[in-house]
Parts: structure tokens; sequence; C-alpha cells
């Protein structure tokens, strides 16, 4: 028995109440969202936000612990027990009001990291228009929610992260390589069509850093991204692994990349290459096929576009396809989790064929991703949520002074290692930036 489960036998009712929002006069944009959260704490944030709409909660009502191969299906059980352990009263009955659970979960199913889900005590919302406070408390407590006002004002001041000091990850850049190359030979000698290597790197801050500066920068500079935070894994990710909303079901992948230049005229001219470029297009073919070949055992309909579009992000393009479905009769009931679980991993974080990329990547990465390029998002009480693809992003530590932050390239068959290197630092960029 987890520590989660023997939490949840013991668990209190708990009350959860959501209310409309009066923001009248405030525009509720992210980063008015970020500077809501009332401490500077990576680890207490908890952010899902995108265009202007999402989630920002902080606080801890609850939080479910897991690892190791039954990490998704032991979170599922446990988040519909702890769901019937609430009496929710909700005024506003949208995606994302109610009970709202804040998940990471690890890559591998051997990591020795946790896997997470948590409810915040306190979540703001934004969607179709309307804003809404959900407060999860106990069952006598019937406090009034708190106003906009109210929350705007309790805060606490922003905090700078002072000087910076970056140490190298697992391997050096010349190791890294040297394990890419090796890589590349086993491809070509028929082991994997396609192998995901990732690297990191290790940032020591003067000061701790503060969630709200590093959310509003990634919200401000990637707003087309989803920026996240859970449990300190802090991000903006463009790479959505599935939504569920109201039975149906969304994907956007990601694979196949170039740098920018930072010339218009030349990025153009790069996202004409990034379009007709037989090395990316086979690589982006693989993950669009690996996330249907997932999706279909439980959907009445999948629909993929024939072709991609080059998607512009401000460090790099990528060839993205969305992918759409309608879960069966059967099961129409699967939750987003269950449903992250079932597309997890894809070929555009661990590559084709899944099984022999990932003891590749266990061989030639030597480190545990933990977090990284795992699914991190939100669920509800009803089952619709979202979950994106950890990417573009930091692990901060208890602390707040030290993250490890995250980069990985598809290789094919094609690929130059020097080229992937290069493409691996423009990933590491948005984290680096938010620091900066």
């Amino acid at each position: 028995m987890s520590s989660a489960e023997s939490d949840l036998s013991t668990l209190p009712s708990l009350l959860v109440r959501t209310h409309e929002l009066d923001t009248r006069g405030v525009d509720l944009d992210p980063a008015a969202m970020i500077n809501l959260l009332p401490g500077a704490d990576p680890v207490d944030a908890h952010v899902w936000l995108r265009r202007g709409e999402g989630l920002v909660g902080w606080g801890e009502a609850a939080r479910i612990s897991t690892n190791g191969p039954d990490r998704f299906s032991e979170a599922v059980d446990q988040w519909q027990e702890l769901c019937r352990h609430m009496v929710v009263r909700d005024e506003v009955e949208l995606p994302g009001t109610g009970p709202v659970g804040f998940g990471a979960f690890t890559f591998s199913r051997t990591s020795r990291a946790e896997s997470v889900l948590v409810v915040p005590r306190v979540t703001v919302g934004t969607r179709e228009g309307r804003s809404w406070i959900t407060t999860v408390t106990a069952l006598t407590d019937l406090a009034a929610p708190p106003t906009l006002a109210q929350l705007r004002q309790n805060t606490a001041p922003l905090r700078h992260p002072g000087r910076r000091h970056t140490r190298r990850g697992a391997l050096s850049a010349t190791d890294w390589v040297a394990q890419v190359q090796q890589v590349i030979a086993r491809i070509r000698a028929g082991d994997a069509e396609k192998v995901v290597m990732a690297r990191d790197e290790h940032v020591v801050l003067s000061e701790p850093a503060d969630a709200r500066q590093l959310l509003g920068r990634l919200a401000r500079d990637y707003p087309t991204c989803w920026t996240f935070a859970v449990d300190g894994l802090v991000g903006a990710t463009p790479e959505l692994l599935v939504r569920r909303d109201r039975g149906l079901v969304s994907s956007r992948v990601l694979a196949g990349t170039i740098g920018r230049s930072g010339d218009d005229g030349a990025d153009l001219a790069r996202a004409g290459a990034l379009a007709r470029s037989s090395k990316d297009l086979e690589e982006h073919e693989f993950a669009v096929r690996s996330l249907t070949k997932s999706l279909n055992p439980y959907a009445s309909t999948t629909n993929a576009p024939d072709a991609p579009f080059v998607l512009h992000l401000p460090n790099v393009m990528h060839l993205a396809s969305d992918v759409t479905a309608v879960l069966d009769d059967e099961h129409r009931q699967m939750n987003a989790l269950q449903l992250a679980a079932q597309l997890h991993p894809t070929a555009a974080v661990c590559g084709t064929p899944t099984l022999t990329a990932a003891d590749v990547i266990h061989e030639h990465e030597q480190m545990d991703r933990e977090r990284y390029a795992g699914p991190v998002g939100w669920i509800g009480a009803d089952g619709d949520g979202e979950f994106g693809i950890a990417l573009r992003c930091a692990q901060v530590g208890t602390d707040g002074s030290e993250l490890r932050l995250f980069a990985g390239c598809g290789i094919m068959a094609a690929s130059d290692p020097g080229a992937e290197l290069n493409e691996s630092e423009a990933k590491l960029e948005p984290m680096r930036t938010a620091l900066a």
C-alpha cells in the first residue's frame, strides 16, 4: 500500500465550493492570473494557462503520490476515491470547476521520482469569458470565499533570483554528442527507427526563484504554449498529449524542429525547408502514427491531417498536427488521466518502436528523466481535463535555488549530431531566458 492510499483511508470529507468571480473592471490576463499566487514558492504553485484561459491554484488540500509501472492506474483509483470523500457545490459547471487535481507523472516506469496529483486549497479559473474561484476546506468551514480584490492584496513581494551559475548535467555536451553518434549507428543498423535523446543541465541561483516571475515570463513569451507548474515542475510546453472535453478528445503532436535565426525573411525560408525536409517529415509521421495507433482502440472516429503545419515559436519552429477523436460507447467514461496513460509515451518523446527506443534511451542518456517528457496537467472530478507533455521545463528543488533543465531531440538515421546539439540548446532557451 502506498503512502497516498494510507492517507486516503483516513481522509475526512472535504467541502468543495465553486463560485463565480466578479472580474468587472479587471483584465484577468495570464500575468494577472499568475500574480494571484500569494507566495513565491514554485512548489506551491499549480498552473495551467494558455491564451488567457486556464487555472491557477495554491495550497494543498490533498495529495496523491505514486511511482513505478502502476503509477497511472493507482493515481486514477486514488483520485476517484478522493472525489468520493468530497461534498461539491459547483455554481459554474464548466470544465475546470469543482474539484481539480494538478498532476505530473514520470516519463519512465523505473524512475525513482514521484508522480503526483495535488488538489490546491484555492483555485482560480477562467474560460469562455467566465471566471471562478474554487475553495477546498473542511466540511465545517463555511466562511465566504475571498473576493478578487482580497486575493490581489494577499500576495508577497516579488523576489529576484540573483546571480546564476550553470553546472553540467548527466553528460557534458561532448559526451552527449558521442552518445547521439552511437544511437545513430544503432538506428542505421536496424535496432530502431527513431530514438529521442534528452540532456539536462543544472542552474544554481544565489536566491530562490520566484514562481510568479518564472511563469509570468513563460506565459508572456510563449502565449501559444501551455504554461504549467505542478509540484515544482515549471515550464511552457507546445505539445498537448490529450484533452478530454465532454467526451471529445484532442491532441497536438510535434516532431521535426528547426531553430530560428532572428531574421524574419531567413526564418520563412527555414520554415519552408522544414516543411520539405524528408528527415523531419518522416519523424513527424512516426509521431502521428504512434498517437493514432494508441487512440484507435478507444475511439469511434479518429482524424489526423494529411500534412503537418509549421508552428512558429520565438526560439524554434516545429512540424505540428492536431489530432481529434470521439470516444466510442464502450470507452466514453475514460477520464483524461486514463487516456494520458494509454498515449504515453508517444514517439515524439520516446521513439519507434516504443519499447526498443525506451531501452536505447535508458542505455545512452545515462540519466533519470524523472518528470521530464511525462504527462503534466489537470483532471476534474467529471473526468475532463488536459495533459500536456512536460517539455521546455525545469524541476525546481525544494529550496527553490537549484533547477534542473531538460531538452530532447528526435534522432533518425539521417540525423547530424552537431545539429542535434544545437537544437537541444535552442530548446533549453525558454527556461534559461525565464531565469535571466
